[in-house]
């Protein structure tokens, strides 16, 4: 992963943040991309007759301490060995790394990111979610690939195997394959052939698939899960729950690598 690309914010999450996106570009001669956005949509509001105006003085202060933590950001990185830029943007957030992200080679926020599971339908880059309170460094010790077969299984595995081929354990953990869709046999062939010797593990569904699936990764003591995110429809995931809203919003999980 060599075209790193980092939402910027003022949350204590992005020091691990920042420290994973350096770990990464250290390990595969990378460049780090951090956007500091200003959403100007959010200072325009509408009168009572359907005009609009905007909070100028809101907005000029808005975009005057952004640009103060966009220079904080270069001066930090600045003392680091790794290439980077800071882009200031002014779109909203989703819109603004989609937009940079068609150039990337992952996408970096944090647990708690409110935007996280619409950015991995967005994005044509796999989204990294990191713990709020710890760097994923690289080798990755131990990691989980949820595999169902699906279309986006196959995704998020092909978009994280720099990662995974860099070392540590690999477990693929499987529950219900899709019917029609890729066997696990096609996931552990895939990853022979970059030279990872993973171990393959057939769960029982219990309770549910995102419970099993999670117990599995709490054993195993996974850094990293890779999985597909909204294998089925979003609204079905919103009304019913879901694998990928399931780990979103497990505060105390792994690192997440989610690919649509």
């Amino acid at each position: 992963m060599r075209s790193i690309l980092v939402f910027a914010d003022r949350a204590a999450a992005m020091t691990s943040r920042l420290e994973t996106a350096l770990s990464l570009a250290r390990a595969d001669r990378g460049h780090i991309t951090v956007i500091v956005d200003t959403p100007v949509s959010r200072y325009i509001s509408m009168d009572p007759m359907g005009g609009s105006y905007v909070a100028s003085d809101a907005l000029s202060e808005a975009l005057e301490n952004d640009d103060a933590y966009a220079a904080e950001i270069e001066a930090h990185l600045d003392r680091e060995d790794v290439p980077f830029d800071v882009l200031r943007c002014e779109d909203e957030p989703v819109d603004a790394l989609s937009a940079a992200a068609r150039l990337s080679d992952v996408v970096l926020v944090s647990h708690g990111c409110p935007f996280a599971g619409q950015l991995a339908l967005n994005a044509r880059a796999p989204v990294l979610v990191l713990p709020q309170d710890r760097r994923l460094s690289v080798p990755v010790p131990v990691t989980c690939v949820g595999w169902d077969g699906g279309m986006e299984a196959a995704l998020a595995l092909r978009s994280a195997i720099s990662l995974v081929a860099a070392g540590g354990q690999v477990h693929v953990l499987t529950i219900d394959e899709k019917p029609g869709g890729f066997p696990s046999g096609d996931a552990m062939r895939y990853l022979s052939r970059h030279g990872v010797s993973a171990e393959l593990h057939a769960l029982t569904r219990g309770v549910s698939t995102e419970e099993t699936l999670a117990g599995a990764v709490k054993d195993l003591g996974a850094d990293l899960l890779v999985m597909g995110a909204y294998g089925h429809s979003r609204m079905r995931e919103y009304l019913f729950g879901g694998v990928t809203r399931y780990f979103l919003e497990a505060a105390d999980g792994p690192a997440l690598l989610l690919a649509h």
